[in-house]
């Protein structure tokens, strides 16, 4: 039975309903090449790489991986930045039919040993800056595989090539004799070997991306080529233009999050966009390509969009270029939405931030507030062919709108499973009683009658203190309204009378000189917007909070600091 859909009067020209072709991602990527031979498919630090160019790349790629003994169903982990290599790995996997794990570069040993170890992975391809770690991590191994290095300098233009060895970075790598094969190497063995017949499927498992799922434990999330074909085709038709075929993204997501590789790459790529590669997030670099590159359309996490506001190379610049700017990956308080959506304006940009929600297990965002139609506190309304619904906790009984509960999802973009782990999968893709599998996702939210969602916070995160029910996000909103706090994360202590005790961190927005009174000033601010019962019973000041690695406030690395105190 196909579940309601409240919102589609809001969709304005976007389709209520999509084709989604029976191809993997690679072939789809073909016909968007074969449509735009010419056009940009991505460019670093101004060197370009046509569609016609990327897909011999890819072929070549793929290639050199059958060379290795690489075929249908063998992981291969790919451990790069926002590099052209580490795009020409995801789609090469995909051409013959392996899988790409995708990790973050920056992964301790020990993680990394985990994700080699989980994934089976036949090899793995790094960045040769990260070689003393990957061959630590390889050596702990269950069993030890091919290191295969690529390299910055080898990818950039001529002019910047001829002068790399000489820059910080390029001096700053130091090889062995042996222990890997480096890129142009490994490409050349492959230079003979005939690639294998493409025979993927539209549901098989096409790659494995990370995230502490809805339980909060590391696991790796195996997404089809149907989930990043969906995921791409809708946020292309949710973007309010009929097209996006020669226009660029700004892709600073990594490569292993789904947010940078869903939307940052992928749904630039079959859309015929070019993506401008980000290796590394620096907001200096960052605003002189807004300055110079000009992309039309820019996602990010909303500590990017903080730190964007605040560049003072932006100062005079005019960003009246900007298509879409797209918010995701953690909330965006209400006032952070305000203080971005004045920056544009005042910039000249003709669009407005706008915000959208989503998980892993559904590869990325799966809800985007409609251009015309944002509603103040709304992550928006579903896209094309997803169905949201609100279920009681613990439950699969629907709750009325209005109510809140768990966020369950529903559509083409919806994870295949958990990798191995069949009971953690049972948990959250469950049967309701409408006949489809709906994704629980551990979020607490609500729906209103017209279908907007509003999310409030992970379940896990929730506050239960003197009886009752505190919601970080709700109070870090409060908090962040404040013009003299610059970031904010709300914990819950452990508590002998109240069970737990509400914790507040503050990094404030400029130097305090009166710590004592400035507290005092954010505890009134905090009264005349909340409960008391919700109020912080400490405020700890801080210069920084600790990030993930996509830039979220790591609010679990406070929780941990916090138990360590008893």
């Amino acid at each position: 039975m196909r579940p309601s859909a409240p919102w589609l009067p809001f969709y304005g020209n976007t389709p209520a309903t999509l084709d989604y072709p029976d191809v993997t991602m690679y072939e789809l990527l073909r016909r968007t090449a074969a449509q735009y031979p010419r056009l940009p498919a991505y460019e670093l630090m101004g060197k370009q790489t046509d569609y016609t160019a990327l897909m011999a790349r890819i072929d070549r790629t793929a290639a050199a991986f059958a060379a290795m003994g690489i075929g249908k169903g063998d992981r291969v982990t790919v451990c790069l930045p926002n590099l052209p290599q580490g795009v020409d790995c995801f789609y090469a996997l995909n051409r013959i039919d392996a899988v790409s794990n995708m990790i973050h570069p920056l992964s301790a040993e020990e993680e990394i040993v985990f994700y080699l170890n989980v994934s089976h992975s036949k090899a793995i391809v790094t960045l040769d800056r990260f070689y003393d770690k990957i061959a630590a991590a390889v050596a702990k191994a269950d069993a030890p595989c091919p290191i295969i290095l690529a390299g910055i300098g080898e990818e950039l233009p001529a002019f910047k090539r001829a002068v790399f060895p000489f820059t910080k970075a390029g001096r700053g790598v130091r090889l062995p004799q042996t222990g890997y094969v480096r890129w142009r190497d490994f490409l050349a063995a492959g230079r003979d070997v005939a690639l294998p017949p493409h025979t993927g499927r539209a549901n098989d498992c096409a790659a494995i991306l990370y995230s502490g799922g809805t339980t909060g434990v590391n696991k790796g999330i195996m997404l089809s080529n149907r989930n990043f074909n969906a995921l791409g085709l809708q946020t292309i038709a949710a973007s309010g233009y009929p097209s996006i075929a020669g226009d660029a993204m700004l892709s600073v997501m990594p490569l292993f999050h789904g947010f940078g590789l869903g939307i940052g790459i992928h749904t630039a790529l079959i859309g015929g966009a070019c993506c401008v590669l980000v290796p590394r997030f620096n907001v200096n670099t960052y605003a002189a390509l807004l300055k110079t590159r000009k992309p039309n359309f820019i996602p990010g996490v909303p500590t990017l969009f903080a730190a964007l506001i605040g560049a003072k190379a932006l100062q005079n610049a005019d960003l009246s270029f900007l298509k879409g700017v797209f918010s995701g990956g953690d909330s965006l308080s209400p006032e952070l939405k305000k203080q971005v959506d004045a920056f544009l304006s005042a910039h000249h940009a003709p669009v407005p931030i706008r915000e959208g929600y989503g998980t892993t297990e559904c590869v990325t965002a799966s809800c985007l507030t409609p251009i015309a139609h944002a509603k103040e506190g709304s992550i928006g309304i579903p896209f094309a062919d997803t169905f949201y619904q609100i279920t009681a906790v613990g439950t699969t009984d629907p709750l009325p709108y209005g109510q809140e509960g768990e966020i369950c999802i529903c559509g083409p973009s919806v994870m295949l499973g958990y990798l191995d782990q069949p009971e953690e999968t049972a948990l959250v893709l469950r049967r309701h009683a409408d006949g489809n599998v709906w994704l629980h996702t551990g979020d607490l939210g609500l729906m209103n009658e017209d279908g907007f969602v509003y999310f409030r916070q992970r379940i896990k995160r929730m506050i239960v203190t003197s009886g009752y029910n505190v919601y970080p996000s709700q109070l870090e909103a409060v908090l962040d309204a404040h013009p003299g706090v610059a970031a904010s994360c709300v914990i819950g202590v452990p508590d002998p009378l109240r069970v737990q005790r509400v914790r507040a961190y503050v990094v404030p927005a400029r130097p305090v000189a009166d710590q004592a009174a400035f507290k005092a000033d954010l505890l009134a601010h905090c009264r005349r917007h909340i409960a008391k019962y919700a109020l912080p019973r400490e405020i700890v000041l801080r210069q920084e909070l600790p990030k993930t690695l996509v830039g979220k406030i790591a609010y679990r690395q406070l929780e941990e600091e916090a138990k360590a105190e008893r």
